[in-house]
């Protein structure tokens, strides 16, 4: 099927790793210009060249989505480049630490907040300015199972709540911004593990505990090849373990003129783990 994505433009936030790099090159294989808005800069570059041979163009563009004057510039240095900003992916996100609720220091309680929340409408307000403007554009939003299902949201219950919020935020926009012609829509992950250990940046989960308690990617592929069991996966009615390239299908089919009469839904891409 051809999405007609080629020569889009793209911004992706929190495109250095993971689930950013799976967006990344996906978006760049259907031949858009994707804007790579990360904090790791030198991790969004070795994205930024794992796309190269791609169709599409990836670039990087240094950002940190808690500051509203950097967003600004993230989406002025876009506009000037290729005119126009067809596609809005808020990626960035991310857990500080996991704690029982009571014991979660403050100051993890406020980097979740800006991060998971204030990131999201920084981006959605100034790139949205431009598409509510120009009458077009689709804004892609990743939240977590976290805010659908209370055993996923197990030592991250504010993550799963500031999850919520975004899910809410983004219907309440696609109400007002569908008369524009702006549709927002989310994706919901659920146990979505990258290819490789080195596929993630200093900043992600993985890293700051994951791999730890859970192993790494090629430790799971690993088991997984064996039937042993594995963390997330054995209770998914899809007993498989997710990839970032799972998010990326169904961001790039909701980008993409394909969905044009849908807007304001969720759609959870976690194995069957969670069925409204």
């Amino acid at each position: 099927m051809d999405l007609g994505l080629a020569g889009k433009t793209a911004i992706i936030t929190g495109g250095s790793g993971g689930i950013g790099r799976g967006l990344v090159l996906g978006f760049a294989e259907e031949g858009c210009n994707v804007v790579i808005a990360t904090r790791d800069a030198k991790k969004g570059q070795e994205v930024a060249d794992a796309a190269a041979e791609l169709s599409g163009e990836a670039s990087v563009i240094q950002t940190d989505v808690t500051h509203r004057d950097q967003v600004a510039s993230t989406v002025a240095q876009t506009l000037e480049r290729y005119g126009q900003i067809d596609i809005l992916v808020n990626n960035a996100g991310g857990v500080a630490h996991p704690h029982p609720t009571l014991e979660k220091p403050d100051d993890q309680w406020e980097w979740e907040l800006n991060l998971n929340i204030w990131g999201v409408v920084h981006c959605t307000r100034s790139v949205g300015a431009h598409m509510v403007e120009r009458g077009a554009g689709s804004i892609v939003n990743i939240t977590s199972n976290s805010a659908l299902v209370g055993e996923a949201a197990q030592q991250v219950a504010h993550y799963g709540g500031t999850k919520g919020y975004v899910m809410s935020f983004s219907k309440a926009l696609a109400f007002e911004w569908g008369p524009a012609g702006v549709r927002i829509n989310c994706v919901a992950p659920g146990w979505i593990v990258p290819w490789e250990s080195d596929h993630v940046g200093e900043g992600s989960f993985w890293r700051k505990y994951g791999y730890d308690v859970f192993g790494t990617p090629e430790q799971m592929a690993a088991s997984a090849e064996k039937g042993a069991a594995l963390p997330n996966v054995d209770s998914q009615p899809i007993r498989r373990i997710g990839r970032p390239e799972d998010i990326a299908d169904l961001s790039l089919f909701l980008a993409s003129e394909r969905s044009a009469h849908i807007t304001g839904q969720l759609v959870s891409v976690s194995g069957g783990a969670y069925m409204p």
